[in-house]
């Protein structure tokens, strides 16, 4: 059975065969580090029961006001563990914690090339809200969606009208 629990310092040093996938954003130690001592309840793993990291979600609460949200910062799930409904879990977890610390929405951003990711999010729920101009950088500059689930404190589902207009990186909120 998959366990489902809190990212560990140790973790940082097993779960290469995720991380390693070309589509998943990697980040320095410090990085990391940073987001298991701020937003600990929002960096999950899932762990199979020989101990393989099957897949994991980083993500914080922040924003202020109706902007106040929870952010997914990475998700990925290991090749041989995919079309299991473990991203889909991750993700729910995620949304719980963001209910309980009462936020507006979670967002995410996601490469526009990325169509099984932009479509498992849509079934999640999630819609464009906008896109960002060259948000990821490469040997090709990569736009991104920024995509939106309204949560039950965004009753008008405000937080969800998708902007009329792309955006630049230095424009973001």
């Amino acid at each position: 059975m998959t366990t489902i629990r809190q990212f560990t310092c140790d973790d940082l040093f097993r779960f290469n065969n995720v991380n390693l996938d070309p589509l998943t954003e990697t980040y320095g130690l410090p990085f990391y580090m940073q987001y298991m001592a701020h937003w600990p309840e929002y960096f999950q793993i899932a762990e199979s029961p020989s101990g393989d990291i099957m897949g994991y979600i980083m993500g914080k609460a922040e924003g202020n006001g109706d902007n106040w949200h929870g952010h997914v910062t990475a998700l990925t799930v290991a090749p041989e563990y995919r079309r299991l409904g473990l991203a889909a879990k991750l993700m729910s977890n995620l949304e719980e914690i963001s209910e309980k610390k009462r936020c507006f929405f979670v967002d995410l951003f996601v490469r526009v090339s990325n169509k099984v990711a932009v479509d498992m999010y849509n079934k999640l729920g999630y819609s464009v809200y906008r896109r960002v101009i060259e948000y990821y950088s490469g040997d090709v500059d990569e736009d991104a969606f920024d995509m939106r689930k309204a949560l039950s404190r965004d009753v008008e589902k405000k937080s969800v009208v998708p902007l009329g207009h792309p955006v630049r990186p230095e424009e973001l909120d």
